[in-house]
């Protein structure tokens, strides 16, 4: 038995929980979908957010060196990425830092690529903000996706492409890039003159003894062409406290992100959100190792369970976060129905693979944060409903 809870389900009816939500109208749904986890968030932030609340006055509040110097310590001891304060910036949200660099480094109709499938808001950002969506299929290799680097140069010559939008750890794939992976994407935007944004928001959730490389620590030459992307709010489960920080080194880049940054008026960060961050990244590094312990479990648990109770079901096992890329193609099914089939009839929420792009079709993505016997009733659901359809269709 850890030090920390994550056998008990917190309460989430109720409380305007956007996974929850379903649930208010159908109590026998699971939701097993949006990234966030069904765990009870570090004492330490939940104490600092109540000495917030007595304070009686809830104004504007700065961002305190204190709370710098703990995201620079963070980085550096978990991940060896060493920079000055002056290369950090902190906006509201991971998504909306995006949305900011592709308004800085490109113009209405220039395009910007993506590795496909991936986080449904990259398109989107790309898509709203009028620039040319540029899709680079990922392959699967041995129970995980590659990049054809061929076919990567390719695509970024032949659209001319100025920014490329890399996930890294890759969702919903869970593919930690290699260092060697990362080596090549970062030489092919420097030989091709791209700016590389890298999200790195799963970079803390890295599992079952696998390394992240943030970009720029591959090699020095990269921080020219680069910004990282991070944040607290994915590995401590606080994402509604809403803080997240970009690193860019080169000068020119950083002032021409903060110029658009504040076009925007997105330079002002919620006090929750400053406070939650510093907290974790001060208290949350014990917390944060029994978590991957759990997520561990709880991944290898629906791996087998699968393997023996859908031997059809293919499952692609992550290296990083906490959620698995499920591919139901072997099933006679349509889009439509395999949502059907999960949501009416096993009745689970699960994100649709078609969301994360045309590779997703007769896919689904499954959240596996939560207490052991959520996630056991999750996976026994699913595969209930698969072996119902299959006798159905052998009758």
């Amino acid at each position: 038995m850890g030090q920390y809870d994550f056998q008990t389900a917190p309460k989430r009816l109720g409380q305007n929980s956007v996974k929850w939500k379903e649930v208010e109208a159908d109590s026998e749904l699971l939701p097993a979908w949006i990234a966030d986890m069904d765990f009870e968030v570090l004492a330490e932030i939940r104490q600092a957010i109540h000495d917030y609340a007595d304070q009686l006055v809830y104004g504007y509040n700065y961002a305190s060196s204190t709370l710098f110097q703990a995201i620079m310590d963070w980085e550096r001891k978990e991940h060896g990425y060493y920079f000055e304060e002056e290369a950090l910036l902190l906006i509201e949200g991971v998504v909306p830092a995006i949305s900011t660099a592709i308004q800085a480094f490109s113009k209405e109709g220039d395009a910007v690529l993506i590795n496909t499938p991936v986080y449904p808001p990259f398109a989107r950002s790309i898509q709203f903000n009028q620039r040319k969506l540029v899709t680079n299929s990922l392959q699967e290799k041995d129970g995980l996706f590659e990049i054809d680097f061929e076919q990567l140069e390719q695509d970024l010559v032949d659209n001319q492409v100025k920014i490329y939008l890399l996930c890294n750890p890759h969702n919903p794939g869970g593919r930690v890039w290699s260092k060697e992976d990362l080596e090549k994407i970062g030489r092919l935007c420097q030989k091709h003159e791209i700016i590389l944004i890298s999200d790195e928001i799963h970079q803390d959730l890295v599992l079952f003894g696998n390394h992240h490389h943030s970009i720029n620590t591959v090699s020095p030459d990269f921080k020219d062409f680069s910004l990282v992307l991070a944040s607290a709010t994915k590995t401590f489960n606080i994402a509604g406290t809403k803080n997240s920080y970009a690193v860019i080194e080169n000068p020119s880049l950083r002032s021409k992100f903060r110029k658009r940054q504040l076009a925007n008026n997105q330079h002002e960060i919620s006090s929750l959100g400053l406070l939650a961050t510093e907290t974790a990244y001060r208290y949350g590094k014990p917390w944060l190792e029994e978590l991957k312990a759990v997520l561990e479990e709880n991944i290898d648990f629906a791996v087998a369970y699968f393997a023996k109770q859908a031997p059809q079901l293919k499952i692609m096992k992550p290296q990083g976060t906490y959620l698995i890329w499920l591919d139901f193609s072997a099933y006679a099914l349509t889009d439509d129905q395999l949502h059907r089939l999960l949501h009416d009839e096993a009745k689970v929420i699960l994100n649709r693979g078609t969301d994360f792009g045309k590779e997703g079709s007769l896919h689904a993505r499954l959240n596996i944060a939560a207490p052991k016997r959520i996630v056991e009733e999750v996976c026994r659901r699913i595969a209930s409903s698969l072996a119902q359809f299959e006798q159905r269709n052998d009758s």
